[in-house]
């Protein structure tokens, strides 16, 4: 049996949740996808509970699961508290060995009218960010903090950059077979060493292309020319901003997906948006991201890529029909339940394209 655990979060996290289960409940027995899931308190509500953003008890089932799938934390009330959810976040992270951040993003024709990009500049754009996800500044020592003087430490060695870089040329020896290395080499040491790892790896990958970028420049282009773009490789720090800016290229957060895998554990599957806690509860969140990352774990850590490729054409069918969410249309939107049961009720429709 496939063990799943869910954590909700806070903010629109219930909600949108609640929609990829369903979502998953609706087609999982036409595929003979059996699974069980384990519903367990992180972030803000585990703090609201159990004092903690990540529990010792969640760490003991994180052991015997075979993926995660993870809403969305955070809470402008924790701003100023001793513990914060991102802090379980973080933790979460380095608990499960996860490295290595994914981020894909199409955008359908049918969302051109919905970029605030130009039609003839986003059209084609199809990329993925792959962000290094264990070190650099967001876990570097030494780091301080006063009312005068703050300092953080972005710190890499060879083998976090090596193991990022080398994935990122495996994805793109599937698909276009081009990577795109951003770094700030000019000014940052640990920058150099990303770009000579970089070099030193694609020479293991003759058929894929190597590009280097500056990050201020990548961000320029990646407004300007995101349809030029693979694969992007990159450091935790710029692959943070560089993944949020790119999810406007389809309209809205609401639709990036990601997925965080380590090098031999199990992998974390969640939306690459916030928490949205002055939406929460009015039932007008986009699910799309959240059923989205749904769809990765059953392609990734369940090899279920019928199934995954069926959720994944209806997500683009319904989108084709017109049918938005209020954060793509503010005049003519379904709630978040609707979209969810015109999802469903696609699936259904399409469902024996895709069953063998």
């Amino acid at each position: 049996m496939n063990k799943i655990i869910c954590l909700k979060g806070d903010g629109i996290g219930p909600e949108i949740m609640d929609s990829s289960i369903k979502v998953l409940r609706s087609i999982s027995k036409d595929f003979n996808f059996e699974y069980e899931l384990l519903f367990e308190d992180f972030g803000g509500v585990s703090i609201d509970k159990h004092g903690e953003p990540f529990t010792n008890d969640l760490k003991e089932k994180l052991n015997n699961a075979d993926a995660v799938l993870l809403a969305c934390i955070g809470s402008s009330k924790y701003d100023s508290a001793p513990v914060r959810p991102e802090q379980g976040l973080l933790e979460l992270r380095k608990y499960l060995n996860l490295y290595a951040n994914i981020r894909p993003l199409k955008v359908s024709d049918s969302l051109l009218s919905l970029s605030p990009l130009k039609p003839e500049i986003v059209k084609g754009s199809d990329l993925v960010i792959v962000r290094e996800l264990s070190s650099g500044i967001y876990f570097g020592e030494p780091r301080f903090y006063s009312d005068e003087e703050a300092y953080d430490t972005m710190r890499y060695n060879k083998k976090e950059i090596t193991r990022i870089v080398d994935y990122a040329f495996k994805i793109a020896s599937k698909r276009n077979k081009k990577v795109t290395s951003v770094d700030k080499a000019n000014v940052l040491a640990s920058s150099k060493l990303f770009r000579k790892i970089s070099i030193d790896v694609s020479k293991n990958y003759p058929d894929v292309t190597l590009e280097h970028r500056y990050v201020d420049a990548m961000a320029m282009e990646l407004i300007t020319k995101p349809s030029s773009f693979d694969v992007i490789v990159t450091s935790n720090l710029f692959g943070d901003i560089l993944s949020d800016e790119a999810s406007v290229l389809g309209g809205s957060l609401g639709l990036l997906a990601s997925s965080s895998f380590s090098e031999t554990g199990i992998s974390l599957y969640e939306p690459a948006h916030g928490s949205a806690p002055d939406i929460a509860g009015l039932n007008i969140a986009n699910p799309i991201a959240m059923i989205s990352s749904m769809s990765m774990m059953l392609r990734y850590s369940f090899d279920q890529d019928n199934l995954s490729n069926l959720i994944d054409d209806c997500i683009d069918r319904v989108l084709n029909e017109g049918y938005y969410t209020k954060d793509l249309d503010n005049e003519n939107y379904l709630s978040t339940t609707d979209w969810t049961n015109k999802l469903i009720e696609k699936i259904q429709e399409v469902k024996h394209e895709y069953i063998i």
